[in-house]
């Protein structure tokens, strides 16, 4: 009888709905059915701000489903833009990064010759997921059950593939058939040129969470205490019997300031075409103009050592050492006595090795329409917001940056920061006279 009884008025809820439990459940089931209709979900959002597209995620990656990617080439610093944007890529398809692989020589046009070297020879694996948990994650090749059933998205190129014909072709591999996909390969271009959908302090997140292997890491140490080395046989040399405010300075270390000296053959082929087509006069600099310039830069305390970062191998001055204001100590790799360290490396580890140290230095000078440059300084810039300054331009902060190829104050390099609310990396990846700072 009680089992007749429950179905009973079971059938009775479920037909005239009399209870108020039944009702409830009814109106969340219609709820649920226009939300689903009028509010489908996704797993990011698409914001349009001054004419660019921008991707929110909403969602977090999946560990199960992988975004697989060709191999990163050109420059260090192109390289990482390159990476962040594919780790960006990844993260809006709810997806995690096959870890790729990167280049360890250096051939613009000559592909077949681009040497690969994994990831994690470069960077610390473990470290960057750590980091970045949460936000963007890469995973290995080992980590896939088959990857010969990849499905492959073919880059589109040329004026006609717009920003948001590339956005749409990714929204589209984000939804049913393909987000069931296992691997997701996308073929064609280096990541570099892939279209931009992402704010500045997403890729500087992505930055963040790289860390150069010990190996390089000491490397890099190494060369940083050549320079303090120096500096403390400067200060040695000043007079002992100092007293007072003069004796507490002298106990001081002495400052050293990293200069990215753009003198090579290449650069100023490409920064007089760069200057012709943009019809602009503020790309290129002399090695004098650059001496000149970073002499008068207000507020720099002397003697300093000014570590002078640039490939030897593609010199076409070879006084760079020379003319600089007295209190200005120049050194580069030969003065050193370093450059066998930099020798037993390819051309990748290298230029890690001279980021790293441009990074640390008390003061940074590069060019604007540096890739290099300009990423040194949004590392920096980054690291100034956290202190919580509130002029980021003042002259008496940390990870001070001037730009060169602008002049500034009292005839000197222009005070420059990253513009870290701006919408896309164009302004780093391709240069720009916006230093930010007046």
């Amino acid at each position: 009888m009680d089992v007749q009884s429950n179905g009973k008025r079971s059938v009775l809820c479920l037909r005239y709905l009399n209870s108020r439990i039944c009702k409830c459940i009814a109106i969340l089931l219609v709820l649920l059915i226009v939300r689903a209709i009028v509010f489908p979900f996704s797993s990011f959002d698409r914001i349009e701000e001054n004419g660019l597209v921008v991707i929110r995620n909403r969602s977090p990656f999946r560990l199960d489903k992988f975004l697989e990617v060709p191999q990163i080439v050109w420059g260090l610093n192109n390289q990482k833009i390159a990476f962040a944007r594919a780790c960006l890529t990844a993260r809006m398809l709810n997806r995690t990064l096959l870890m790729p692989s990167l280049s360890a020589s250096l051939f613009y046009k000559e592909v077949e010759r681009l040497e690969p070297i994994s990831f994690d020879k470069i960077f610390r694996y473990e470290e960057f997921n750590s980091r970045c948990n949460g936000f963007v994650r890469l995973g290995r090749y080992m980590d896939v059950s088959n990857r010969t059933k990849a499905i492959e998205i073919p880059k589109g190129s040329g004026r006609k593939w717009t920003v948001e014909r590339d956005f749409e072709q990714l929204k589209e591999y984000s939804k049913e058939p393909f987000d069931q996909a296992e691997v997701v390969r996308i073929e064609g271009k280096n990541p570099f040129l892939w279209h931009d959908h992402w704010p500045v302090k997403d890729y500087a997140k992505v930055f963040e969470c790289l860390v150069l292997v010990d190996e390089i890491e000491k490397e890099a140490d190494k060369v940083i205490s050549r320079i303090r080395e120096v500096g403390s046989k400067v200060r040695s040399k000043l007079d002992s019997s100092a007293t007072g405010a003069k004796a507490r300075m002298l106990l001081q270390p002495v400052p050293y300031v990293a200069v990215h000296m753009r003198i090579e053959i290449d650069w100023m082929i490409h920064c007089k075409k760069l200057e012709k087509r943009s019809k602009m006069n503020q790309i290129c600099s002399s090695k004098e103009e650059i001496v000149n310039r970073v002499g008068n830069i207000i507020g720099m305390k002397t003697p300093t050592v000014v570590y002078l970062a640039v490939a030897d191998s593609l010199l076409n001055d070879s006084s760079i050492s020379k003319g600089w204001k007295d209190g200005f100590v120049p050194i580069e790799k030969r003065k050193l006595g370093i450059d066998e360290i930099y020798k037993k490396y390819p051309y990748l580890v290298q230029s890690a090795i001279d980021y790293e140290v441009c990074l640390r230095a008390d003061v940074f000078v590069g060019n604007s329409f540096s890739t290099f440059s300009s990423l040194v300084v949004l590392e920096r810039t980054q690291k100034l917001t956290k202190t919580g300054v509130s002029n980021l331009c003042g002259t008496n902060v940390r990870w001070r940056s001037y730009a060169y190829n602008i002049l500034g104050d009292s005839n000197g390099a222009r005070r420059w920061i990253a513009d870290m609310s701006d919408l896309s990396l164009e302004k780093i990846s391709y240069g720009s006279n916006d230093t930010s700072c007046r």
